[in-house]
């Protein structure tokens, strides 16, 4: 039968799974597959496994056990092996590699943090500070008929507004950087311009909340926030 996998820690690592489900319905028992440096949490697979918000809590139930008795590599949701040798045959082959990887997160929690702004603050910042956008959107105002520099105003304000996006993308991180042990920055959303996970010390949690609210309070009302977490690591396993 196959195989699902939540997560490898040290063949040392505390495993109180007493109380936690597993994915499915019903429940699937939990229980590990082990080598002699690692182990894995597994249960067996459902056949219709899908991402319903209670198999995703219970993949998320295990791990957060796991992880509150030390260092654990979560895996994403739905990741399946054929069965428990094969398993365990991955964690002979890459012992070295995930023998690093819980040292390199060792102690870390994850914080995801998304940020918007105010469209309409924007376009009022590069209405303020380009004179070349002024004038071209003097010049359409009192000409409807101008379409090349209808043109040319949007795509200018489009490069603004990305240049804008980067240079504030970079400032941010920079500032939360210094709290934290590495840094993931995924592609912007539609509506969020940053789109970046944290390696943050556990110790250092609240420290770290403390400086991204201190940032959203410097930056303003025309900005949001978004601060998810503590997490699994997902992002640096």
């Amino acid at each position: 039968m196959p195989t699902y996998v939540y997560a490898i820690t040290d063949a040392d690592h505390p495993l109180r799974l007493d109380g936690i489900a597993g994915v499915g319905d019903p429940a699937a028992e939990l229980r590990t597959v082990r080598t002699e440096q690692l182990s894995a949490v597994v249960s067996d697979a459902p056949a219709d496994l899908r991402a319903k918000r209670r198999d995703v809590l219970a993949h998320q139930s295990v791990q957060e056990r796991l992880l509150a008795d030390g260092t654990a590599l979560p895996m994403r949701f739905g990741l399946v092996g054929p069965d428990d040798d094969q398993v365990a045959a991955v964690l002979e082959e890459q012992r070295d590699a995930y023998t690093e990887r819980l040292k390199e997160i060792a102690g870390c929690l994850e914080f995801h943090l998304k940020v918007a702004r105010d469209e309409d603050d924007l376009l009022r910042e590069i209405m303020a500070e380009s004179v070349t956008v002024r004038r071209l959107n003097e010049r359409t105002r009192h000409d409807p008929g101008a379409h090349h520099d209808r043109v040319a105003l949007g795509e200018l304000v489009s490069q603004e507004v990305h240049a804008r996006q980067d240079r504030m993308c970079a400032e941010i991180v920079a500032r939360l950087t210094p709290a934290t042990e590495r840094t993931s920055v995924a592609d912007p959303t539609k509506s969020h311009f940053l789109n970046v996970s944290f390696l943050v010390r556990r110790e250092k949690a609240a420290a770290f909340s403390e400086a991204v609210q201190q940032e959203a309070a410097q930056r303003g009302v025309a900005y949001t926030f978004r601060l998810n977490g503590p997490l699994p690591p997902y992002s640096f396993v």
